[in-house]
């Protein structure tokens, strides 16, 4: 992918997509869960009666059933392009335990992917990343670093002015930003057609007039909030390799 590409962009270079047949998972899940759902479901949905599944779909309430044979049903149910299996699985996010309501979300976006498929007459394609989005845009996690031992009252206010402002510009939600010493961390929501390594690369420079106080290598991602703790170890580790960055 070019530097400047926007995920948008790059989806409709590969799959083709037209505007509105992608979907975004909205809900933040483990990456790992989505891994081992998405591998579990593939290996899977070979051969069954999708009549006797509809037919049996309580028996994934009952409390005799393992933890697999529910897995097992709720992946099932998602493949079956029927209504009835789509209320299941809605009736499963709520009541599942604690440890199988992703399984059960999952599940169930990948039902209303299908029934909406066949309704608009259009393949249909999901985006799900750690963190998740809401509509057409995707959550993400920034990290800036001072150029120094912390960001003073001043850099602090200038870095929230200027994201807050940008973020909203693009049409993006500024989700929370939080100072702790020499780190800066920033949860915002950024529409897909919007290049975010240029969008920070901006937000950097505007800030920078102010001083030059924030490093030009930061840290985005979209898979998960990375604690402090990680964070520090993460930059120790890079400017040890490199002492003049």
């Amino acid at each position: 992918m070019a530097r400047y590409d926007t995920i948008y962009d790059k989806i409709q270079e590969l799959l083709g997509c037209i505007p509105g047949s992608v979907s975004i998972l909205e809900q933040q899940i483990d990456s790992d869960v989505q891994m081992e759902y998405y591998n579990y479901a593939q290996n899977l949905k070979k051969e069954f009666n999708p009549e006797d599944i509809l037919k049996n779909r309580n028996a994934v309430f009952e409390a005799d059933q393992t933890v697999e044979d529910k897995k097992n049903m709720m992946v099932r149910l998602a493949s079956i392009d029927n209504i009835e299996a789509y209320r299941t699985l809605e009736k499963c996010t709520s009541n599942m335990q604690d440890h199988l309501k992703d399984w059960a979300t999952l599940a169930l976006q990948e039902s209303r992917l299908l029934l909406e498929s066949r309704l608009l007459d259009q393949n249909r394609v999901l985006i799900s990343t750690g963190l998740g989005g809401k509509g057409l845009k995707l959550r993400y996690f920034t990290v800036l670093v001072s150029c120094n031992s912390f960001f003073t009252p001043f850099q602090q206010s200038v870095i929230v002015k200027e994201i807050r402002y940008a973020v909203v510009k693009v049409g993006g939600e500024p989700e929370d930003i939080q100072f702790d010493k020499e780190l800066c961390t920033v949860l915002s929501i950024i529409p897909l057609q919007v290049a975010v390594q240029q969008f920070f690369d901006n937000i950097i420079a505007e800030c920078n007039h102010y001083g030059d106080f924030i490093k030009r290598d930061y840290i985005i991602t979209n898979v998960k909030v990375i604690p402090n703790a990680e964070l520090r170890k993460m930059t120790h580790s890079r400017k040890k390799q490199n002492p003049e960055s």
